[in-house]
């Protein structure tokens, strides 16, 4: 359980992170409502507070963070901005998962 606790807070982060950051694009490069800018502003601060709740040190989060950052930050380009990624796209992002997931929840001693 502690597992999928973890992931469920890293997942939620990454949401607050890239949907916070696109929010701030749109109103940059798009010209949208400064609304957009103001909520996305809301959802880094969340990001910020949200990643606080793992259990781990700070440098083992973030260190982890980063790799399922680019994880979901391909399927939210997939999904929302209609990039289609590569097979190179996949295999980072899949060795980037794996390397943080031996980061993270490898067993210690």
């Amino acid at each position: 359980m502690p597992v999928l606790k973890s992931v469920a807070i890293f997942l939620l982060a990454g949401i607050c992170e890239i949907g916070g950051g696109y929010l701030i694009w749109l109103w940059l490069k798009e010209g949208r409502s400064v609304w957009l800018a103001i909520l996305g502003a809301a959802l880094l601060i969340g990001y910020g507070l949200v990643a606080t709740l793992q259990t781990s040190g700070f440098g083992r989060v973030y260190a982890t963070y980063g790799g399922i950052f680019i994880v979901l930050s391909v399927l939210w380009a997939w999904k929302v901005d209609g990039f289609v990624p590569d097979r190179y796209d996949i295999i980072g992002a899949l060795i980037a998962l794996l390397g943080v997931c031996i980061i993270y929840y490898a067993p210690r001693g």
